[in-house]
């Protein structure tokens, strides 16, 4: 239908508009949102559980044993000498330290030694990036420590990494001797959780890398020149390994479990010699704190809190792994935001809002198990938030337009037939608008013209005032009666009534209904013509012509200013010159061989009553070229068999009634 279509095209309209409303949000990273999908990136890891951490990997924990045992933190640095000797007697791989020793102590010398004995031991930096001036940086052997190669330098004037501030390096008896340095700086989201790894911070001109990538790199044996920045993209590890980050530096850390997914070792039992060598043998040793008096704890995914020593391990060993994370671009997501909208948009337009409620919760479903897919199997981050609250967005406002055009419809239909037909009709034109074709539609539809016999003579015998209130009260009673008989009343001609059945509804006993309305209507008049004798006012006579036939059904009128739902053809004026043949007949009802073809099955089946139908006449009516049957319809008492006589066929009368 023609409003249906109209209200599709708003519909895409709306969904259309309302993508494009948050793609703007998309591209502003509007604070909220962007928090929201945060977390729920978090859920994927809750959702797919702890997986195997890399053997690779051990921590030397400064844990609640070891504080016992060796008091309270920080140690004089000979425990800590001690414990690299014991890591180097048991042949350990690599040795990260994660504890910076900014401060002199008097076995600084010892510690330096020891580390340059092992020549295996990393030794962590840490840069302030908050306000002030920047401190000029002098030391070369922390210059030595940055990357030696950046592929396109340019873009970090665009994407500025980290930039520091201050440094806070190791006293020099042990940043001298460490095999290298990298910094140890966390970085949290706004929501204070821990989900990326700042892989480059600047300073002073240099790029520093973190100690995690550092300690990869070393462990995997690619030298210092094979580490190639490449900015806004990634870090590339020799040939075969590359490490993608977003254009700030930043690679998302791809977390195996919370805490103790790493194996534990404490300090307290490495230094007595409770630890087999095999424990250490061959591994990379992460020497850090993990007792929460230390307060070195992080919120991570999958922990509240987790010791930022066991982030370090994650960053060393998803490089190893090379199961890397990556932040789906802006294009992208865009399209993900614009294909879901778009398609979902084209969904629902035709739907109702059950069915469309149901393709909504399926359609943000498959966007998040689709969000769920790309991480588990392409370590790809995409973004669901936008996209799913677009889904819904849409529903929302299609479904709140849809409700608001069908309340306006339903006022508008309303308005149109409640003075034609009953309300329980109008209701049901409301819920199933389309067996109301408006513009004009082909349909059977059975007619009935009543007119009141004499009435212009009557007019001019008695007051207006008497003739308006007999007339009110007649019309009155019969509209009540046609809208009894589920009739469609068309109009008021003066004292004449116009009412059709099997329009704008179907109705298969259109027939059956429209003589019921006239037998009705007869008996209702003669009550009527009882209580005006009773009260001394005249009596009406009225002469109802029924015809059945195909016409034209619609609205018709000057659209915007005056229209009514009518039907026109020439079945509706040969059912008004049979009704005007009522008089010359002397029968209250006439109808039409039409109209009684519909009535035989009835009649056969005894479902009308007690009738008699009996054949009048043959005969033209003007303006027609064939002859029709006229049979006059009268109620029976009850008990009395219906019968009907056919028209006779000897002759044929020309009418030449209007």
């Amino acid at each position: 239908m023609v409003w249906k279509s109209k209200y599709r095209k708003t519909n895409l309209f709306i969904g259309l508009f309302i993508t494009l409303l948050m793609a703007l949000l998309l591209t502003l990273q509007w604070g909220f949102l962007e928090v929201f999908e945060d977390k729920l990136y978090d859920w994927h890891y809750k959702f797919r559980g702890p997986i195997k951490a890399p053997e690779q990997i051990v921590i030397a924990a400064i844990d609640e044993k070891s504080l016992e045992r060796l008091g309270r933190w920080p140690w004089s640095r000979d425990q800590l000498a001690r414990l690299i000797e014991r890591l180097d007697q048991t042949e350990a791989g690599l040795i990260v330290l994660d504890v910076i020793f900014s401060e002199a102590e008097k076995n600084d010398r010892l510690l330096g030694k020891t580390i340059e004995k092992n020549g295996l031991t990393l030794v962590p930096i840490s840069f302030d990036c908050g306000q002030g001036d920047r401190i000029p940086l002098n030391n070369q052997t922390v210059i030595q420590s940055a990357f030696q190669k950046i592929d396109h330098p340019e873009r970090l004037n665009l994407y500025a990494p980290f930039r520091g501030k201050k440094i806070t390096l190791p006293v020099p008896e042990v940043l001298e001797r460490a095999m290298a340095l990298g910094h140890i700086n966390m970085f949290a989201d706004r929501d204070g959780t821990l989900r990326w790894e700042a892989v480059a911070i600047e300073y002073d001109g240099y790029l520093f890398p973190s100690l995690d990538l550092q300690a990869a790199a070393i462990y995997l044996g690619v030298p210092a020149d094979r580490i190639i920045l490449r900015a806004a993209e990634g870090v590339q590890l020799g040939n075969k390994r590359t490490i993608p980050t977003d254009h700030y530096g930043r690679m998302l850390i791809h977390y195996y479990g919370p805490e103790r997914t790493f194996p534990h070792l404490s300090i307290a039992d490495l230094l007595e010699g409770r630890i087999p060598p095999e424990a250490v043998r061959g591994k990379i040793v992460l020497i850090g704190p993990t007792a929460a008096g230390i307060y070195d704890l992080r919120v991570t995914p999958y922990s509240a809190a987790l010791p930022g020593i066991e982030k370090h391990a994650n960053v060393i060993a998803s490089i190893l792994d090379q199961k890397f994370l990556q932040q789906a671009s802006y294009p992208l997501n865009l399209g993900i935001l614009f294909f879901s909208g778009v398609i979902f948009s084209l969904c629902i337009i035709r739907m109702k809002a059950v069915q469309a409620s149901i393709i909504t919760i399926l359609a943000v479903l498959a966007v998040l198990l689709a969000g769920y897919a790309a991480f588990e199997h392409w370590g790809l981050w995409i973004n669901r938030v936008y996209p799913s609250l677009n889904i819904i967005s849409i529903f929302v406002g299609i479904t709140a337009y849809n409700y608001t055009a069908e309340e306006r419809y339903a006022r508008k239909m309303r308005a149109m037939f409640s003075s034609y037909l009953t309300e329980r009709v109008v209701s049901e034109l409301i819920k199933n608008p389309q067996m109301a074709q408006l513009g004009g539609s082909r349909r059977v539809v059975t007619i009935l013209f009543s007119d009141i016999r004499g009435f212009t003579s009557f007019s001019e015998k008695h007051a207006p005032e008497e003739v308006v209130y007999l007339l009110n009260e007649y019309l009155e009673a019969m509209t009540e009666v046609v809208f009894h008989w589920e009739g469609t009343l068309d109009k008021f001609i003066g004292d004449a009534i116009m009412a059709f059945w099997g329009a704008p509804m179907e109705q298969e006993n259109q027939a059956v209904l429209a003589v019921r309305c006239a037998l009705h209507m007869v008996d209702r008049l003669a009550k009527l013509q009882q209580k005006w004798e009773a009260e001394g006012k005249p009596i009406l006579q009225v002469g109802i012509g029924i015809n059945t036939g195909e016409v034209l059904v619609g609205n018709i009128g000057a659209e915007g200013k005056k229209m009514d739902y009518t039907i026109i053809g020439d079945h509706v004026n040969l059912g008004s010159r049979v009704e005007s043949l009522t008089k010359r007949y002397r029968a209250s009802i006439l109808i039409t061989q039409n109209t009684l073809d519909r009535l035989k099955e009835p009649l056969a089946a005894n479902s009308l009553g007690h009738l008699s139908i009996r054949g009048i006449v043959r005969g033209v009516v003007k303006g027609r070229n064939l002859p029709i049957n006229l049979y006059a319809l009268s109620p029976l008492e009850p008990g009395q068999t219906c019968h009907l006589t056919e028209c006779p066929e000897d002759q044929v009368v020309h009418f030449d009634e209007k």
